[in-house]
């Protein structure tokens, strides 16, 4: 029987349509090229010149509508003005996290060769989600993550998975251990990052085995008070089942003491997840290694480059010490994705997301552009500039130090001056678009907290801003 042509029924038009790859999403090269080298030069000027724009930017809800929405396009526009309406107007309202007076939340300053990767990866549709679908970002995905591993000073028997945050990759922690240990209790603070909590009533933990301890003087989890809490919860029929502990907490910097919280873990069969979100690359330099020891006795640890290691939104990074852990939480084998899944590393298999880009490529570039040892003295100037900030404070009769720094945070308060007082001046601050600043709440006081990581921020930026900030508190 002769073959059937499968496009006989149609008629010629369509069928001639059919046998030409369609123009209609098609850019003419050179017209990609001159796209392409605008947006160049709009990302070189922001970041040389990102000193002398506002630290943080907000518009009106319906302006921001007015200029950007409207009905929804049915014809083409020019991509040209589209590009320049994102950058004039979309990108410049928020918070400019790279700005050397960006002292708010924790700064996110990324590094140029971390955008050349984002832009290299997006640009060619990378994929780490299988070795079969993405072999080339999945490989770069692990050597990155080993070579942070191991500088870092984590066990070397740590596999690692890159997340969209530390509040997914803390929760990512937290359900694997629950998975390999079974139910129980979790011990942390008031000092423990608030997206755990909301993560682990996500994941199904009840309330109830959440115990929230009372932090010690210094706003570190108390060794003495977590071994009275399991003792007690043991005695009651309870299951110790995980410990939170802090790498640099965010309110204050503090490190917990993870070696004394290490050995109650093993006495009490506990996992230790140590959240090092921002404070874990400290560990890349000396003054900040020599404040974190222990590290390596973390059965999971969770580190975002996205910002004390100069990446672009969004990466974090999940190490769990046992190795196949992981897998044997998460792996599943649809029969779609039998031809993708093989005996080499599938990375869909290590965490909830199964579509997952290629995080791995910037920082992979940035730690092969840089090194480790530059990058670790990036990070030491940001715990030098926040031990100058406090010389600042100190030598100012208005101010007071609340905690030193620490790992480059650092708080502080004006004598007599009220909680309200503060808050206005942190908004006053950030309003006038000089410095981007935020209060925060310390054994019931609002102080001032300052997060100081930025390797281009300088003594004169530190000066200006606590100057600004103890006159609006005169």
């Amino acid at each position: 029987m002769a073959a059937t042509d499968p496009l006989a029924s149609m008629d010629d038009g369509t069928r001639a349509a059919l046998d030409v790859p369609s123009d209609l999403l098609a850019i003419d090269p050179e017209a990609m090229r001159r796209l392409g080298y605008s947006i160049v030069d709009r990302v070189v000027e922001h970041m040389a010149s990102i000193g002398d724009q506002r630290a943080i930017s907000e518009e009106e809800p319906a302006r921001l509508r007015a200029l950007i929405g409207g009905p929804a396009p049915v014809t083409p526009s020019p991509i040209a003005d589209d590009l320049g309406l994102l950058a004039d107007v979309v990108l410049r309202n928020q918070q400019h996290g790279d700005h050397p007076r960006y002292f708010a939340r924790v700064p996110g300053p990324s590094s140029y060769p971390a955008v050349l990767g984002e832009w290299l990866a997006t640009g060619m549709q990378s994929v780490a989600s299988s070795w079969g679908g993405g072999s080339g970002p999945t490989a770069v995905e692990i050597i990155a993550c080993e070579w942070l591993r191991d500088a870092i000073g984590l066990a070397p028997t740590c596999e690692a998975v890159l997340l969209s945050g530390g509040s997914m990759a803390n929760i990512t922690g937290a359900i694997t251990a629950r998975h390999l240990r079974g139910e129980g209790v979790i011990y942390l603070t008031d000092q423990t990052h608030a997206s755990i909590n909301r993560g682990l009533l996500a994941m199904g933990q009840p309330a109830e085995a959440i115990r929230s301890l009372p932090p010690d003087e210094h706003y570190r989890l108390s060794a003495s008070t977590l071994r009275a809490a399991m003792a007690e919860d043991r005695s009651r029929g309870l299951r110790p089942l995980m410990v939170v502990a802090t790498a640099g907490t965010t309110n204050t910097g503090a490190v917990d003491d993870l070696p004394s919280i290490a050995d109650i873990c093993d006495e009490y069969g506990a996992w230790l997840h140590v959240d090092g979100a921002y404070g874990g690359p400290a560990a890349l330099c000396e003054r900040g290694r020599a404040v974190m020891p222990g590290l390596e006795r973390a059965d999971s640890f969770v580190v975002d480059p996205h910002k004390w290691l100069f990446q672009p939104y969004d990466i974090a990074c999940l190490f769990v010490r046992e190795p196949g852990a992981l897998e044997r939480t998460f792996a599943m084998y649809p029969e779609y994705l039998a031809d993708v899944t093989g005996s080499e590393v599938d990375l869909h298999n290590r965490s909830l997301e199964l579509t997952r880009r290629g995080r791995g490529i910037k920082l992979w570039l940035t730690l092969r552009a840089y090194g480790l040892d530059t990058i670790g003295r990036a990070i030491d100037r940001g715990i030098g500039l926040a031990e100058y900030a406090q010389l600042v404070i100190e030598a100012d009769p208005n101010l007071e130090i609340v905690t030193p720094a620490q790992l480059g945070i650092i708080t502080f308060a004006a004598r007599g001056r009220t909680d309200r007082d503060h808050s206005l001046a942190a908004a006053r601050l950030t309003a006038d678009g000089y410095a981007a600043v935020t209060s925060t709440v310390l054994s019931g006081r609002t102080v001032l907290r300052l997060c100081i990581i930025n390797p281009a921020t300088t003594t004169a930026d530190l000066d200006g801003t606590i100057e600004r900030l103890s006159a609006y508190l005169a």
